[in-house]
C-alpha cells in the first residue's frame, strides 16, 4: 500500500486539488490554489515540497 498525501498551498496552507504518492516527482510544477487563487511553482520529491522563488521581471529602461 502506497502512502498518499494532499498537497497544501504554500501561501494560505489550505488543501489543493492535488494528491501525491511516495514515488511522485514534480519539477517546476505550477500549483494552483482554488481558495487564494494563486499559482506557485513547486518541486516535489519523496513527499517533500519546495517552493521555487523566481525573481520578478524588471522593465528595461533606455
Amino acid at each position: 500500500m502506497s502512502v498518499e498525501q494532499w498537497v497544501f498551498c504554500p501561501i494560505c496552507k489550505n488543501k489543493t486539488r492535488l494528491k501525491i504518492r511516495m514515488d511522485t516527482e514534480l519539477k517546476k510544477f505550477p500549483l494552483y490554489c482554488p481558495k487564494c487563487k494563486q499559482e506557485t511553482l513547486i518541486n516535489i520529491q519523496q513527499l517533500n515540497m519546495s517552493v521555487i522563488k523566481e525573481p520578478d521581471a524588471k522593465t528595461q529602461s533606455q
